[in-house]
């Protein structure tokens, strides 16, 4: 969401040289590059190579060629031989901005940010006010986990042009992924404010996700709902509006979600999954039963079968949930849900012993969980 369309910085193609009086194979080096750059432009990247591998026939040390073979290769997506080509132009001219510019964006491409950050650092001793480059370096930053760097340059980039689009977005980013859903909202609602109904379906879907991590499932609702208007059938504003009617209590609205999901993705056993808690809640238990059962038929879900659990439990088969839920629990002995059911299953059984037994299990862990704490209490006020 954060990088730009610019394929390269902004400025003067790098095979824009005066012609004047040159000798004729100077000329024809000159006319190749322009032709290679043009055909790079029309995506017509084999012609581009074509120009700049004649153009290094002649002279192997070209810096316009080998950033334009490093450029074809960075289009097509070959990396690594996108890498080679801009080295080897460094080699011979080091501090080419445009050599730096492409090798860090393949860095970044290959997940690579360290050596993205390195690289374009170094662009930016050149040319220290770059927006273009450094949006790229704080979106390095970020994906590395370097909260306060990020920032900064993000902040920078707005003191050098307000509201900046991508130093806005990738604030929201930042933010958000150190779960400061708070400070994400501002920057993405900037971009709504500025934008209006133009502004990206993805800043709707990242709005929306910030009120699902807040509990603050109608506030998320209106925005999931532009998005799907922008792009119906969209799998993130399906899912963000059925967890937001999941978290409302609208079992119906959020099963509807669901299953237009599923009308796409009928294999998705995270879906058939809270299909399955959806009609659970509606009390429809066989065909709750049914989606929990055909998530299991494509791999193995803990949350399928620890809604049979639940099913089995409501329907008096206590001691059949209990079994299911011990083998759970040692599978996955961190999961505070399976706990929770076991715990529900022993007081079924009228067994508060064995149910405080239960929550101690998990308290001994040394995980501090609301939703455990919670039934304790309970257990030792009833």
């Amino acid at each position: 969401m954060t990088n730009q369309s610019d394929d390269r910085i902004p400025g003067a193609d790098p095979a824009e040289t005066p012609s004047g009086s040159q000798p004729p194979e100077l000329v024809e080096i000159s006319e190749l590059s322009k032709k290679g750059y043009q055909y790079l432009k029309e995506n017509r990247v084999r012609d581009a190579e074509e120009c700049f591998r004649k153009i290094l026939e002649t002279e192997p040390e070209n810096n316009y060629a080998l950033v334009g073979i490093g450029d074809a290769a960075r289009k097509r997506g070959i990396y690594r031989e996108a890498v080679d080509s801009y080295k080897k132009c460094l080699v011979y001219h080091p501090g080419n901005n445009y050599a730096l510019f492409g090798l860090a964006d393949c860095y970044k491409a290959l997940n690579q940010y360290q050596m993205a950050i390195e690289i374009w650092e170094q662009y930016l001793l050149h040319d220290n006010k770059n927006i273009t480059v450094l949006t790229r370096v704080a979106d390095a930053y970020r994906k590395v986990r370097d909260f306060r760097k990020s920032k900064a340059i993000y902040l920078r980039v707005l003191e050098m042009e307000t509201d900046n689009p991508y130093a806005l977005i990738g604030l929201g980013h930042l933010h958000y992924d150190f779960k400061e859903y708070k400070d994400a909202l501002q920057y993405w609602q900037r971009m709504v404010d500025l934008q209006g109904p133009a502004v990206d379906i993805r800043v709707l879907t990242s709005i929306g996700n910030c009120y699902r991590k807040l509990k603050q499932f109608d506030r998320g609702i209106p925005y999931f709902e532009q998005a799907l208007d922008k792009e119906p059938g969209n799998f993130y504003a399906l899912f963000g509006l059925a967890d937001c009617f999941r978290g409302t209590g609208d079992s119906a609205k959020s099963l509807e979600h669901w299953d237009r999901i599923l009308n796409q993705d009928p294999r998705n056993k995270v879906i058939l999954t809270r299909a399955g808690d959806a009609y659970r809640a509606l009390g429809d238990y066989p065909r709750a039963t049914d989606y929990y059962e055909r998530a299991l038929n494509i791999e193995f879900d803990v949350y399928a079968v620890l809604g049979l659990a639940v099913i089995a439990r409501l329907q008096g088969k206590t001691d059949d949930a209990i079994e299911s839920l011990r083998k759970l629990i040692g599978n996955d002995p961190k999961n505070y849900r399976l706990y929770l059911e076991l715990g529900q299953c022993y007081l079924a059984k009228g067994d508060r012993q064995k149910a405080m037994d239960t929550l101690a299990d998990f308290q001994r862990l040394g995980i501090r969980n609301p939703y455990i704490q919670d039934l304790v209490a309970r257990i030792q006020r009833s």
